[in-house]
């Protein structure tokens, strides 16, 4: 009777044990893949909008800057004059809802004059280096920027472009 008691768990033992089985030499086993598509990251000009500087004298040279809120402040002998818009510009960023994204703006930029008095102006645009999407997957992003004036600056109308690039994180 002991021998069978014996002979019985060995049996059990040969044929439970998947190791043994077919040899031992291959194993399988299935995996898992994943994959998530997220929206494309967009940039969008507000219609309308635009980095305004609004009007000023040049006098012996300075800087005008408007603020990402839209505020004009001034330095050296530059003089604000009453009846000129002053703005930030203004675009909507889209994309999957709360992602981060860095955001990067030209440089070298300059603001020039046309025509027979052609003149520029160096300009150095602001804005916020990151950003997060809201959960509508929208962000609003203001731009302002600071403009180096040059002593006796030619008088005119100037105008320039800049870009700005963001990228998802």
């Amino acid at each position: 009777m002991r021998n069978s008691l014996w002979f019985g768990i060995a049996l059990a033992a040969l044929t439970a044990s998947p190791a043994l089985a077919a040899g031992g030499n291959t194993a399988t086993a299935t995996g898992t893949a994943t994959a998530t598509v997220v929206a494309p990251l967009q940039i969008t000009h507000t219609s309308g909008a635009a980095l305004s500087f609004g009007m000023f004298t040049a006098g012996s040279g300075g800087t005008v800057s408007v603020s990402q809120a839209g505020a004009a402040s001034v330095t050296g002998d530059i003089g604000l004059v009453t009846g000129g818009t002053v703005s930030a510009d203004s675009f909507t960023i889209s994309g999957g809802p709360s992602r981060t994204f860095t955001i990067s703006t030209s440089t070298g930029n300059t603001v020039a004059m046309g025509g027979a008095s052609r003149a520029n102006m160096p300009l150095a645009v602001s804005a916020p280096t990151s950003g997060t999407l809201s959960s509508a997957g929208t962000f609003a992003l203001n731009v302002g920027g600071t403009l180096t004036v040059a002593a006796s600056q030619p008088a005119g109308s100037y105008t320039g472009t800049y870009t700005v690039t963001v990228t998802y994180q």
